[in-house]
C-alpha cells in the first residue's frame, strides 16, 4: 500500500508540473508540432494603418490624414485609407514602437526606390546604437537591387519584390524600428510587423544584423564580421558576390575564430560553393550554366549574367542559414572568407571581386560597437 501512495504522489507531481508547464507556454518557438497549444501571448501587429499596434486601433486613419483618403473617399473610413507611408529623401522614419516584453515573429515590406539606399535599424530595450543596421535589400537577400525569389525558412522574397523575415526577435523592454531613405528621392513602403507581447525567457539572446562591403577585396580576403563580443550563436550569411575576373571565382574557404583563436580557426570550410551547401561550381554539368537553388537553409537565389552591354560583370546572390547547426560562441567570434579563383597553370588567383553581406546572429547584449556603414556612393551597385 505504502509502495502505492508513493506511486501515485509521484504521477500527481508528475501530471501537476506538465499542466503547469501547459499553461505557462509563452507562444514562442513555433512550428507545426506545437500548434494547437493555448497561450496567454497577444498577438498585436503594426502597419501603417495602425502605427501603434493597439488593440482594437486598426483602420481608423481619417480622410484627410490617409495617403489614399481620396481613391477611398466614396468608401470611408476604414476602407484602405493608409496602406503605405512615404519617406522623403534623407529623413528617416520610425516603423514601429513597442513597449514591454516579446518578440518579432514577423516583417513583410515593399519599399520602392533604391535597395541599398533605404537603412534597416532595430533596437532593443533602450540601446542607443542599433542591433541591426543594413540596407534593407541586402537583409532580405536582394544586395543587388534586382528581384530574385528566394524561398527559405528564415527569409522569403516573393514576385512583386515582396520580402519576409521570419528571424524570431525577443526584446525584453522596447523595440524600436526605423528606415532611413537616404536617396535623394522619395520612396513609398508597405509594411508590416507581427510581434507577440509574451514573457521572454531568461537565457533569450537578442538577434543582430550587420552588413559590410569590399569593392574591391584586398589581399583576396574578405572579412565578414569581427569585434564580436558576448556570448551567443551565429545563425545566418548573405553574400552579394561581383566578379571582376573570368574562370571559376569560388575556391575561397570560409573561417571561424572562436573564443581567442588567433592564426588559425576553429571551423575551416573547403570551398565558397560548399559553405553554401552547393558543390563543383554551382554548375549544371549538362547545360554548362550556373544552376540557381533556394531551399530552406541554403542558396544561389541568384545569378545575374553579363548583358552584352552595360551589364558587363558576373553577380551572384547566395545565403547559408545555421537554424540546425548554429555555430556558438561564449566570448569572442570573428570570420572571414577568402577572395579565390583559378589562373593559369592550376594554381590559385588571388582576386580583386565586389563583396557585399550580411552576418546574422543572436547575443547577450551589451553588443560591440558596429563598424561604420559605408557612405552613399560606397553602397552604391556599379
Amino acid at each position: 500500500m505504502r509502495r502505492l501512495l508513493s506511486l501515485f504522489a509521484v504521477l500527481c507531481l508528475a501530471t501537476g508540473a506538465f499542466a503547469q508547464r501547459s499553461g505557462n507556454f509563452n507562444g514562442l518557438e513555433m512550428n507545426l508540432g506545437n500548434l494547437y497549444r493555448t497561450s496567454n501571448a497577444e498577438t498585436r501587429s503594426i502597419s501603417p494603418e495602425n502605427f501603434t499596434g493597439e488593440k482594437g486601433k486598426g483602420g481608423m486613419a481619417p480622410l484627410d490624414k490617409g495617403v489614399h483618403g481620396r481613391q477611398a473617399r466614396e468608401l470611408g473610413v476604414g476602407w484602405k485609407v493608409n496602406p503605405f507611408i512615404w519617406i522623403e529623401g534623407g529623413k528617416t522614419v520610425t516603423l514601429a514602437e513597442i513597449d514591454g516584453s516579446g518578440a518579432i515573429q514577423h516583417i513583410w515590406m515593399t519599399p520602392t526606390g533604391n535597395w541599398r539606399y533605404s537603412i534597416l535599424r532595430i533596437y532593443w530595450d533602450d540601446e542607443k546604437e542599433p542591433s541591426i543596421e543594413v540596407p534593407v535589400g541586402d537583409f532580405f537577400g536582394m544586395g543587388w537591387g534586382e528581384y530574385a525569389p528566394l524561398n527559405s525558412l528564415a527569409v522569403t522574397v516573393n514576385p512583386g519584390s515582396a520580402f519576409n523575415s521570419y528571424w524570431v526577435m525577443p526584446f525584453r523592454k522596447k523595440c524600436r524600428i526605423t528606415m532611413e531613405n537616404t536617396h535623394s528621392e522619395r520612396m513609398n513602403l508597405f509594411y508590416q510587423i507581427d510581434y507577440t507581447l509574451t514573457d521572454i525567457p531568461s537565457d533569450a539572446a537578442y538577434f543582430h544584423a550587420q552588413f559590410r562591403r569590399n569593392n574591391p577585396t584586398k589581399g583576396a580576403l574578405y572579412t565578414l564580421v569581427d569585434g564580436i563580443k558576448g556570448k551567443g550563436q551565429y545563425v545566418g550569411t548573405y553574400m552579394a558576390w561581383g566578379v571582376n575576373n573570368n574562370g571559376w571565382w569560388g575556391e575561397g574557404e570560409i573561417k571561424f575564430f572562436l573564443d581567442g583563436d588567433k592564426d588559425f580557426p576553429t571551423i575551416n570550410g573547403t570551398g565558397t560553393e560548399d559553405y553554401f551547401c552547393g558543390s563543383y561550381n554551382f554548375e549544371n554539368k549538362k547545360t554548362r550554366q550556373y544552376e540557381p537553388y533556394s531551399t530552406a537553409y541554403a542558396g544561389l537565389h541568384q545569378v545575374i549574367r553579363p548583358d552584352g552591354l552595360y551589364n558587363a560583370q558576373q553577380r551572384f546572390g547566395m545565403y547559408r542559414w545555421h537554424i540546425v547547426d548554429p555555430v556558438r560562441f561564449n566570448k569572442d567570434l570573428r570570420i572571414t572568407i577568402q577572395d579565390l579563383g583559378w589562373r593559369s597553370e592550376d594554381r590559385y588567383l588571388p582576386q580583386q571581386s565586389d563583396i557585399s553581406s550580411v552576418v546574422y546572429w543572436y547575443q547577450t547584449e551589451p553588443h560591440a560597437p558596429f563598424p561604420k556603414l559605408p557612405s552613399k556612393n560606397e553602397l552604391e551597385v556599379n
